[in-house]
């Protein structure tokens, strides 16, 4: 029996400053999670997948990650995903540092 799909998002990195990046509804990209579109249909997350990777000027390494609905728009599912979005943890800077 083949395993129900989960709720996706399409995420990548900034060709240029590296930050983890959204796919947004309106085809553009963010930086912000909550503003991300959430895929719940299999073939429409492939789609926009592809539609993605047809931006090599813009960002890399497009894939779907697994989220789920919550009041604020998508939220992470995996622990990877939350630690992602809060960019590197080398030291306090960027996202980080406002929470200093």
């Amino acid at each position: 029996m083949p395993r129900a799909f989960t709720p996706k998002v399409v995420t990548a990195n900034a060709l240029i400053e590296g930050d983890v990046i959204y796919l947004t509804a309106d085809n553009c990209w963010t930086r912000e999670l909550a503003q991300a579109e959430l895929l719940t249909d299999e073939a429409h997350a492939q789609l926009r997948l592809l539609e993605a990777e047809q931006q090599p000027d813009v960002i890399v390494g497009a894939y779907l990650a697994d989220a789920k609905a919550s009041d604020q728009g998508p939220a992470p599912t995996h622990f990877r995903e939350d630690f992602r979005r809060t960019g590197p943890s080398n030291y306090f800077h960027g996202k980080q540092a406002v929470g200093q």
